[in-house]
C-alpha cells in the first residue's frame, strides 16, 4: 500500500498554478494551518501574500504535499520533479486525461509520478480539519475538530455538499479521489482509517477497481473497530445481457454491488442523508451489536433469518409524534421491547395518572421544564432492555423563538443516559427542528442529533445491522477474482445443459429429445405420461409458445408440428429439435435460481420464489460467490415468500436442505467450469421435507469457445 501520510497530514505545501492555486493558500491561512505555504510561480511575488518561488529547486527542503493547479500537459513535467526531489505525494487538479479518452497523457502521469503518490487526476483534493491542511481549491463549510469521520468520494461535487452538512457531524477528513489513475479509493480510506483520531468512513463510489482488495480494507477496518457506510452510486444500469435471462434483469449491477458491500461488512445507504445521519451514530457508539441475542422464530412464520432489530424506547410529549413514530417503525427493522414492571411503576409515579404507559411514551406536558422529573422518566425507559433509547425533540427557530425552555429536556436527557449507561439519541421530527448549533452541542454531550424522522430511523436501522447473527464471516470473506466480460455467447439447448446439471449432481426430470416431430411419440415410449414438451432454442420457451404440458405420447406430435423453432437456433440441420420430459409431481414451492459471472465481483448467485412470482414481486436475494450453506439458508429464509418454503398455515415444509444442496452445487458448476457464463434454473421444484429438489427448466449461456471446441 502507498504510504500517503505525508500527503495526507503534511507540514509543509507546495502550490502550483493561478486562481486554483490561490485558494489553495486561502483555504489553508483560514484553517490556521501552522506548517509551512511554498507557492511556486514563475512570475508573481507572492500569492494571497504568502511569498512565492521562483521554481521547485528554490525550496528550502522537499514538501510533504504538493497541488498541482495547473493545465495537464504541463503538470507530466512537475509531477517528474517533485518525485525525484521526494515529495511526499501530489494532488492533480486538472482534468482531461483517461475521463475524456486520453489514456496515454493518463500513462504518461502515472509513469512521471513513479513511486510518489499521487491522487487524480481529475481531482479536487483533500481536507484536513484535524490539522488545517486544505490541499483543496474551493470553498468548503466544514470546521476544525479533534476527531470524527472520514468522507472520501469519487465525486468532487458530492463531497463539497457533504462539507455544507449542518447536521452536527464532526468531519476529520474529506477526500475526492478522481480518475483514480496511481492511489485508489481503497487506498485511500485504508490510509484516513489508520489514524486514531477518525471514527469511521462515509464512502461515495462509483466502481470498484479491485473487489479483493476493498474486501480486505474493510476487514482491516472492522479489526480496528470502524465501521464503514458507503453510497454505490449508478446501480440502474443494466448489464448487456439483461434480456437473456430472468436472473440478468432481476439482479443486475445493482444486487451485485449490494450483496458484495453487505458481504464485505460495509454498511450501505441510499444517499447522502442516511449517510450522514448514520455516521453520528457510528462515529459516538460504532456500529451497534444489541445485547440481546435475537432466538430463532420457531413459528413457522419464515422469518427466522430476520434479525429482531434494534431495541428502542422513545419519548414523546405528543401522541401525534408517538402515533407517527410507530408507524414509520414498524416499517423497519427496529422494535420496541415491553417496558419492565419495575420501570413501569416506576414511570407512573413520576408522570401521574393520566399518562399512560407504553413504549413509545407520551409523556405528555406535565413535567416539561423539571429537569429532575424528566431525567426520573426518561431513566425509566432504559436499562439493559434497551439498545438506544430515544426522545422526539424540534428545537424553535433561534432567530424568532427561544429555546430556553427546551435545555432541561437536553440535560435530562444526558443524566438519564450516564445513570443507566443507555446510549441515547433526540431525534427531531423534521430535520430543521435540530439545528447545527444544536446537534454539535448534543454530539460533544454524547446524545446523536437525529435529523428527521424518517432518516433519522434508517440510521438507527443501518448502524445496528447484527454483526455477530450476519451469515457472511466478512473478516474471512473474499470474492472470486473477476474474469474480463465475455461479449460473444451461445445459448446451450436445455437438453445439454441438463446433461451438465445432471454430471454435477443436480436431479432433473427424465427425459429424450428428437430431431424431428415425427418421432416424438416412439422416442418417449419409455417415458411415463403426462409428459412435456419443449422446443429447443431459445432463453424464453414459454413466451415463445415453445412449452406444452400435460400431453399423452399420441399428442406430441401435433403439438410440436405447431411450435415455431427459431430461426438460427442451431449451428447444423442435425441437431435435436424438441425434449419431452415426464412431468414433475406438484410442489411445495418452487424456487428460481441464477448464477452468473460477474465483470467486476467475479460471479454472483440469484435466489428467489420461482415462476412469475419472482418477476413480480421482485422477491429475489442476490449473495457474490463464494458461498456456504448459511448463507444460502438465510438468504432463502429472508424472501419475503420464505413462509411457503416453512409450512405456512398448516402447509407442508419444503425441502430446504434439498434446496441447499442444489444451489451450492449450480455455484460450484459455474466456478469450475471457466466456459459457463450463465446458469438459470425456473422453476426448482421442492418436494416436502425429505423429497429432494428437482430442476424442471434449465438456460445455460457458454462462451463461444466452448461452442467451438465442442463440436
Amino acid at each position: 500500500m502507498p504510504d500517503l501520510s505525508r500527503l495526507f497530514r503534511p507540514r509543509s505545501v507546495a502550490v502550483f498554478g493561478g486562481w486554483w492555486a490561490e485558494n489553495v493558500v486561502t483555504q489553508c491561512l483560514k484553517s490556521g494551518f501552522d506548517g509551512d505555504i511554498w507557492p511556486i510561480h514563475p512570475s508573481r511575488d507572492d500569492v494571497a501574500g504568502v511569498p512565492c518561488f521562483r521554481s521547485l529547486a528554490d525550496l528550502p527542503a522537499p514538501p510533504d504535499a504538493a497541488f498541482l493547479g495547473i493545465n495537464r500537459h504541463a503538470v507530466i513535467e512537475v509531477t517528474a520533479e517533485l518525485a525525484a526531489m521526494g515529495c511526499g505525494g501530489a494532488v492533480c487538479f486538472a482534468s482531461g486525461f483517461a475521463e475524456t479518452g486520453d489514456i496515454d497523457l493518463q500513462e504518461a502521469l502515472i509513469a512521471a509520478a513513479g513511486e510518489m503518490p499521487l491522487l487524480g487526476p481529475n481531482c479536487y483534493g483533500v481536507l484536513n480539519y484535524l490539522d488545517g491542511a486544505m490541499l483543496w481549491p474551493d470553498q468548503h463549510g466544514g470546521r476544525p475538530v479533534e476527531r470524527g469521520v472520514a468522507i472520501i468520494s469519487q465525486s468532487s461535487n458530492i463531497a463539497i455538499n457533504i462539507s455544507m452538512q449542518a447536521r452536527g457531524l464532526p468531519i476529520a477528513y474529506i477526500a475526492c479521489v478522481g480518475n483514480q489513475a496511481q492511489t485508489s479509493l481503497t487506498d485511500m480510506t485504508r490510509t484516513l482509517l489508520d489514524d486514531d483520531r477518525v471514527t469511521a468512513a462515509g464512502l461515495y463510489i462509483e466502481g470498484i477497481h479491485d473487489p479483493v482488495d476493498f474486501a480486505d480494507m474493510a476487514a482491516e477496518a472492522a479489526a480496528r473497530g470502524k465501521a464503514i457506510i458507503a453510497i454505490k452510486s449508478g446501480k440502474t444500469t443494466a448489464s448487456a445481457n439483461a434480456a437473456s435471462s430472468h436472473t440478468a434483469a432481476l439482479a443486475g449491477d445493482a444486487a451485485a454491488s449490494s450483496a458484495f458491500l453487505a458481504q464485505t461488512g460495509v454498511i450501505e445507504a441510499d444517499g447522502p442523508e442516511d449517510m450522514l445521519e448514520t455516521l453520528k451514530l457510528l462515529h459516538l457508539h460504532g456500529r451497534f451489536e444489541s445485547r440481546q441475542i435475537s432466538e430463532n422464530n420457531a413459528s413457522g412464520t419464515g422469518n427466522e433469518a430476520r434479525p429482531e432489530g434494534p431495541r428502542l424506547t422513545a419519548m414523546c410529549c405528543s401522541g401525534g409524534e408517538a402515533g407517527l413514530l410507530a408507524d414509520l417503525v414498524d416499517k423497519r427493522r427496529l422494535s420496541w421491547p415491553d417496558i419492565p414492571a419495575e420501570n413501569a411503576a416506576s414511570l407512573a409515579e413520576t408522570l401521574g395518572p393520566l399518562v399512560t404507559i407504553s413504549n413509545p411514551l407520551d409523556y405528555q406536558t406535565f413535567i416539561w421544564g423539571d429537569e429532575d422529573a424528566m431525567m426520573q422518566a426518561f431513566a425509566g425507559m432504559m436499562g439493559d432492555w434497551v439498545d438506544l433509547s430515544v426522545l422526539i425533540i424540534d428545537f424553535p427557530r433561534a432567530d424568532r423563538c427561544s429555546d430556553a425552555a427546551w435545555h432541561p429536556a437536553v440535560a435530562a436527557m444526558k443524566r438519564a443516559s450516564a445513570l443507566t449507561g443507555t446510549p441515547v439519541a433526540m431525534l427531531g421530527s423534521l430535520a430543521e427542528g435540530i439545528s447545527d448549533d444544536w446537534a454539535i452541542r448534543m454530539m460533544a454531550d454524547g446524545i446523536v442529533p437525529l435529523c428527521g424522522l424518517d432518516h433519522g430511523l434508517r440510521a438507527i436501522e443501518l448502524a445496528y445491522q447484527q454483526a455477530s447473527s450476519s451469515p457472511v464471516d466478512a473478516p474471512h470473506w473474499r470474492p472470486f477474482a473477476s474474469a474480463p466480460k465475455c461479449e460473444i455467447r451461445h445459448l446451450v439447448d436445455e437438453a445439454s445443459a441438463k446433461s451438465m446439471l445432471s454430471a454435477a449432481g443436480l436431479t432433473c426430470p427424465k427425459g429424450v429429445t428428437s430431431k424431428t416431430a415425427h418421432g416424438l411419440m416412439n422416442a418417449a415410449s419409455n417415458l411415463r405420461p403426462p409428459l412435456a414438451l419443449k422446443g429447443l432454442g431459445s432463453a424464453h420457451k414459454t413466451e415463445a409458445g415453445l412449452v406444452k404440458l400435460g400431453l399423452m405420447p399420441d399428442a406430441l406430435e401435433t403439438a410440436a408440428d405447431s411450435m415455431v423453432i427459431p430461426i438460427g437456433a442451431f449451428g447444423d440441420d442435425n441437431s435435436d429439435r424438441f425434449l419431452v420430459e415426464e412431468m414433475a409431481p406438484p410442489p411445495i414451492a418452487e424456487l428460481l435460481v441464477g448464477a452468473r459471472r460477474d465483470p467486476v465481483y467475479g460471479a454472483s448467485i440469484t435466489i428467489g420464489m420461482g415462476g412469475m412470482t419472482a418477476e413480480l414481486l421482485g422477491d429475489v436475494t442476490t449473495l457474490v460467490l463464494p458461498v456456504d450453506e448459511t448463507m444460502v439458508r438465510c438468504a432463502l429464509l429472508d424472501l419475503k415468500l420464505a413462509p411457503l418454503l416453512t409450512g405456512y398455515r398448516g402447509r407442508a415444509s419444503a425441502d430446504i436442505d434439498a434446496a441447499i444442496d442444489a444451489i451450492l452445487k449450480i455455484a460450484d458448476l459455474l466456478v469450475s467450469t471457466p466456459h459457463i457464463d450463465e446458469i438459470e434454473i425456473n422453476p426448482l421444484m421442492l418436494a416436502p421435507t425429505g423429497g429432494g429438489a428437482l430442476a424442471v427448466d434449465a438456460v445455460m449461456w457458454c462462451t463461444t469457445a466452448f461452442k467451438e471446441n465442442s463440436k
